[in-house]
């Protein structure tokens, strides 16, 4: 027991931090195939086509699925500007506030 937690309480607790943090990125890459066609194409091309296929060659469609994402991302945020550094702000405060 650490300060009146238990370990399992602890445990729980990245475990939960964990999951809430996966569940950003996949928002964050629906809303970037929602928002643009690269990505969209990207993404379709690689799970609805034949999926034996993509397995062989899936070090070349990773890049190539991470280069349109950052792309778009790229695109989306010159874009977007005031948005993209109010929300870097927010994740250097977030940071500093898991830290303690």
């Amino acid at each position: 027991m650490r300060n009146g937690i238990c370990e399992d309480q602890i445990m729980r607790r990245g475990f939960r931090e964990v999951l809430m943090s996966i569940g950003t990125m996949v928002i964050l890459l629906l809303v970037l195939v929602a928002a643009d066609e690269r990505v969209r194409d990207q993404i379709a091309r690689r799970f609805v086509v034949h999926p034996t296929v993509a397995l062989a060659s899936a070090g070349r469609q990773f890049s190539d699925v991470t280069g349109a994402i950052a792309s778009a991302a790229r695109d989306q945020s010159l874009g977007h500007a005031p948005l993209l550094i109010f929300t870097l702000a927010a994740a250097v405060l977030v940071l500093f506030m898991l830290r303690t």
